[in-house]
C-alpha cells in the first residue's frame, strides 16, 4: 500500500533531483479572477507567470496545490467523486522540452525508487494532428523510446488530447495522458484509454502549450514563451496504485468514515454509503475552506454559499445515519491532525474552524425550523384552496415541485423531510417537478460559478494588470490614512472593476473617500513607472516592502515599486506607468463584515 503522504514525498524527492523548485501551495480561492469561485488547478495560481510574467523561484517549478471544485456536487456519495482533492504539478516556463518531460513522467512511474508501474501496464494518448496542428509524432516517438509498447500509443483527436481556451483562440497545444491498466479484460474490440468500463485508469496528464491560434479556424502557431504543465490528482492515483474502486477506501477518508460508523446510529450498508461519504468529503471542504487565508465564512453568495452548502448538506446526511453533529468537531480534529504538516494555516485556525462550523449548524437547525413553519403555510393553502373549491374542481393533496424546491433553496429544507412530513398528512410531493426545477438550478450553477481553468487565462488582461496596480496604490493611501495597521482581507478583480477588503474600525465618511480618491489619483496624474524587482523574503522586508500573506511567499519574491507611493510584494501583473489607469472613482463603500470594509471602484 502507497499511502497520499508518501506519493507527495515521491513527487518532491523526484522533481528536486531534476532540478525543480519546489513553490508554496496557494489559497482555494484564485486571486483576481472572477471566472471560477476556487482554485480548481494546479496550474491556476501561475495563470501570470504562463502568460510571461517571470517567476521569482525560476524556470521549473513543482508543488501539491489545494483544489476544489464544485461543478460534480450532486454526484458526491458514489465512490469516485470528491469536491476537494491536491494536485501534484510540475512546470517549465518559458521553454517546452517534450521529450525531457516524457522522460522524467516515464522515470516517475516506472522506476522503483518512484511508483514502480511495470511498462506493460501503461498505455498513453497523443494527439493526432488536424488542420490546426500537426500530429504530435515527437511526443508518441518518445514514450515508444522510453519503453512503452507501440500498440499502447494511442492518437487521439482535438476534443481527447488537446489544451486551449474556451474560444479556440489563444494559447494552446496538445497533450499526452497516462493509463494504468487495471488488468481487466477488454469490454470490447475498441476497447482503449478513456473507456468507462474501468480497464484503463487515467494518472497523469502532460500539457504542452507551445502554441497560439490568432484568430478562430486559423492553424496555430509558435508561442514565443511556450510552457509545460502537468498534473497528476492524489486521490486517483492512491486509488489506482492500491488497486481500490474509491478513494473513500484509503488514507484519511477511511478513518474518518470508521469514526463516524462508531458514531453513528445507522451503520455502514450499500444503502447507506453515500450519507457516509457525503459527510466525509463536505466536511473536509468545509476544513479548507474555513481555515483558508482568505477567511471565507458560510453565506448566500460565492464561496460562502458553496460551503453553506457543504456543511448543510452534511448536517442533513448525519440526520439520515442517527449521527449527533455535535461530532462534527471531532472530525475536523481529525482532519487537521492528518494534514498538519502540509498545511499549517489549518492548525493555526482550528479553533476558528470549530467556531465557524458550529454556528452554521446551528443557523441550520433554525432554518429547519423555518422550514416546518413555512410547509405548513402550504398545506395550509391547499386546504383553503379545497375549502374554497369550485364545483367540480378537484384539488389533490400533491405539493407542487416548485413549492418542494422553494422550500429546499431557499429555505435549505431537505427534500427527504419534505417527502416525510407530506406523508404524515396524507399528502405526496411532485417529484418530478422538483427533479425539473433542482436540475435547471443545478445548470445555471454550474455555468455560473463551477467555471474551468480556461476562462482564468482568458480574463488576465491588462485592464486586470492596471486595476491591480489601482489597488496597490489604493492600499498605500489606506494605510497613509488609517495607519500600518491596515491590511488587505480580500480581493477580487475582473476587467471592469475591483473589489478590495480591508480592516477598518468605522464607515468612511464621505470627505475620507474623497481623500483616498484624490491620493490615488495624484499618483495616476504624476505618471510613475512601475517598476520590479526579485529579493529574497527577508531582503525584500528589510527593504521596506510589505506584504499581505506572507504564509504564501516563497525564499524569493518580486517586489513592485510605485516611486514614492508603494512598495509592496506581490506575484500578480500589473501596469507599466500609473498614468495607464487615466482615472480613479470609488462608486460604493459597505461592510463586508465585523470590523471589515469593502470598495469597489473603477477606472473610467
Amino acid at each position: 500500500m502507497i499511502t497520499d503522504k508518501e506519493l507527495k514525498l515521491k513527487w518532491k524527492n523526484f522533481f528536486t533531483k531534476h532540478g525543480f523548485v519546489k513553490i508554496q501551495n496557494s489559497s482555494v480561492v484564485p486571486e483576481n479572477d472572477p471566472t471560477v469561485l476556487f482554485t480548481t488547478a494546479g496550474m491556476h495560481p501561475l495563470v501570470p507567470y504562463l502568460l510571461g510574467e517571470k517567476h521569482p523561484a525560476g524556470k521549473k517549478l513543482f508543488n501539491t496545490q489545494r483544489c476544489i471544485r464544485t461543478n460534480d456536487i450532486d454526484s458526491v456519495g458514489d465512490y469516485n467523486h470528491n469536491t476537494f482533492f491536491e494536485m501534484l504539478g510540475n512546470w517549465y516556463l518559458g521553454s517546452c522540452p517534450k521529450e525531457e518531460m516524457i522522460k522524467h513522467s516515464y522515470e516517475f512511474l516506472t522506476s522503483k525508487e518512484y511508483l514502480g508501474i511495470s511498462p506493460d501496464r501503461l498505455s498513453v494518448t497523443v494527439f493526432e494532428g488536424d488542420e490546426i496542428a500537426p500530429r504530435d509524432e515527437l511526443t508518441a516517438k518518445t514514450w515508444e523510446e522510453c519503453g512503452i509498447a507501440k500498440d499502447h500509443i494511442y492518437f487521439n483527436p482535438k476534443e481527447d488530447n488537446w489544451w486551449a481556451l474556451g474560444s479556440g483562440v489563444g494559447p494552446c497545444g496538445p497533450d499526452s495522458e497516462m493509463f494504468y491498466d487495471s488488468g481487466k479484460p477488454k469490454c470490447s474490440d475498441d476497447c482503449r484509454p478513456g473507456c468507462n468500463c474501468g480497464k484503463y485508469n487515467e494518472i497523469w496528464n502532460d500539457v504542452f502549450m507551445q502554441y497560439k491560434v490568432e484568430k478562430e479556424g486559423e492553424s496555430a502557431k509558435l508561442l514565443e514563451n511556450p510552457n509545460i504543465d502537468t498534473g497528476m490528482g492524489v486521490e486517483r492515483t492512491i486509488c489506482v496504485l492500491n488497486g481500490v474502486k474509491s478513494s473513500y477506501d484509503v488514507g484519511i477518508f477511511k478513518d474518518v468514515i470508521e469514526f463516524i460508523d462508531i458514531k453513528a446510529e445507522v451503520k455502514k450498508s450499500d444503502e447507506t454509503m453515500p450519507s457516509y461519504r457525503i459527510l466525509a468529503d463536505h466536511l473536509r471542504s468545509s476544513v479548507f475552506i474555513l481555515g483558508d487565508e482568505k477567511s471565507i465564512k458560510p453565506s448566500n453568495v460565492g464561496q460562502g454559499y458553496i460551503l453553506r452548502r457543504f456543511i448543510r448538506r452534511a448536517v442533513n446526511h448525519a440526520r439520515k445515519i442517527g449521527l449527533d453533529t455535535k461530532i462534527f468537531n471531532d472530525v475536523v480534529d481529525l482532519y487537521i491532525d492528518y494534514y498538519a504538516d502540509d498545511y499549517e494555516i489549518l492548525v493555526k485556525n482550528r479553533e476558528q474552524i470549530k467556531s465557524d462550523l458550529d454556528a452554521e449548524v446551528d443557523k441550520f437547525a433554525k432554518a429547519i425550523d423555518l422550514g416546518i413553519k413555512e410547509f405548513e403555510k402550504i398545506v395550509a393553502g391547499i386546504e383553503r384552496h379545497k375549502q374554497f373549491a369550485k364545483e367540480g374542481e378537484v384539488v389533490e393533496n400533491i405539493i407542487s415541485g416548485k413549492a418542494s424546491f422553494r422550500l429546499f433553496d431557499t429555505f435549505g429544507f431537505p427534500i427527504d423531510l419534505t417527502r416525510e412530513l407530506a406523508k404524515e398528512r396524507g399528502y405526496e410531493v411532485d417529484m418530478v417537478g422538483f427533479e425539473e426545477a433542482n436540475k435547471k438550478h443545478q445548470e445555471e450553477s454550474r455555468s455560473a460559478s463551477a467555471g474551468t481553468f480556461k476562462g482564468g487565462l482568458a480574463d488576465s488582461s491588462y485592464e486586470n494588470a492596471k486595476l491591480h496596480t489601482a489597488t496597490h496604490i489604493m492600499l498605500a493611501g489606506l494605510r497613509k490614512m488609517f495607519g500600518t495597521g491596515v491590511e488587505q482581507k480580500g480581493s477580487n478583480i475582473t476587467p471592469e472593476r475591483l473589489r478590495f477588503d480591508f480592516n477598518l474600525d468605522h464607515k468612511m465618511l464621505p470627505e475620507e473617500i474623497a481623500e483616498l480618491e484624490a491620493f490615488v489619483n495624484n499618483a495616476i496624474e504624476r505618471k510613475i513607472d512601475v517598476t520590479c524587482e526579485e529579493l529574497t523574503l527577508e531582503d525584500a522586508k528589510k527593504s521596506g516592502a510589505y506584504g499581505v500573506f506572507d504564509s504564501k511567499y516563497e525564499e524569493k519574491v518580486k517586489v513592485f515599486t510605485i516611486g514614492d507611493v508603494d512598495r509592496q510584494i506581490c506575484g500578480g501583473p500589473h501596469a507599466k506607468n500609473t498614468g495607464d489607469l487615466h482615472h480613479f472613482k470609488i462608486i460604493k463603500e459597505e461592510s463586508s463584515s465585523a470590523g471589515i470594509r469593502r470598495i469597489k471602484a473603477i477606472l473610467d
